[in-house]
């Protein structure tokens, strides 16, 4: 059985009423990989509630009682705040991939491009230490709205995109595969997102897409990411 733990940020934690990447991601293992093939773990469960602020909510759209709410991902986390973090978690609950979608956070607050990779390589170390077998799938940061009119900004992802892909590429073992996902080409933050960053019902569903296609490419992991075309209603929900 592969046990899989979802790490991110504002992305991936998602908020109250959205069914989140990862719910998208759980329907296509559970096609794919069968229900007692895989299971999702993690040190926490609740979405981000704008109202308070806070990791308190559990108010999934959806309240599909079968999804495992399981993560470890924040709202406003980026590589900064994971790395010190990572190998408590994956001691914990023994994830055998991580699938990881971080960086944003850390150029547009915290920390350069270069600091930001150097956060990658402690982060895959921290999670090394506790599983030396560990697999890790990345996602490339995708430019959000503050890109359009912040060059600088918009230069630093740029940048950050081409140190994660030499990162990835020194650190990839045979013993502990690291392997850096493709950014979905068709996303368009206008059409994939609620507001420019979070990604609305489309968005979900090319995120997960990337992670699963890239398992499956790489490492013969599942299929390739099927989606039936989500419904108006979803598209609509998070911009009403």
């Amino acid at each position: 059985m592969l046990r899989f733990m979802f790490v991110g940020d504002s992305m991936t934690i998602g908020s109250a009423g959205e069914h989140t990447w990862r719910y998208r991601m759980w329907q296509h293992l559970r096609a794919s990989l069968g229900e007692q093939d895989f299971a999702v773990v993690g040190p926490r469960r609740a979405l981000h509630d704008k109202a308070t602020g806070e990791p308190v909510s559990y108010a999934y759209a959806g309240s599909d009682p079968d999804f495992p709410r399981e993560h470890f991902a924040g709202w406003g986390e980026g590589w900064l705040h994971m790395a010190p973090q990572m190998a408590d978690a994956v001691r914990q609950d023994r994830p055998d991939v991580l699938l990881i979608s971080l960086g944003l956070i850390d150029l547009g607050f915290y920390t350069n491009a270069e600091q930001t990779a150097e956060n990658v390589r402690r982060c895959v170390a921290a999670a090394r230490s506790a599983n030396p077998h560990v697999r890790l799938v990345v996602l490339p940061v995708i430019p959000n709205i503050r890109a359009r009119t912040d060059a600088a900004f918009a230069a630093e992802v740029a940048r950050f995109n081409v140190l994660l892909a030499k990162a990835v590429a020194d650190l990839d073992t045979g013993a502990s595969p690291l392997l850096l996902a493709s950014t979905p080409p068709s996303y368009d933050i206008d059409g994939d997102t609620y507001d420019g960053t979070h990604p609305n019902a489309s968005g979900e569903h090319k995120l997960a897409a990337a992670f699963a296609d890239a398992m499956h490419q790489a490492w013969g992991v599942g299929a390739p990411y099927e989606s039936t075309p989500p419904a108006l209603h979803e598209l609509t929900e998070l911009t009403a």
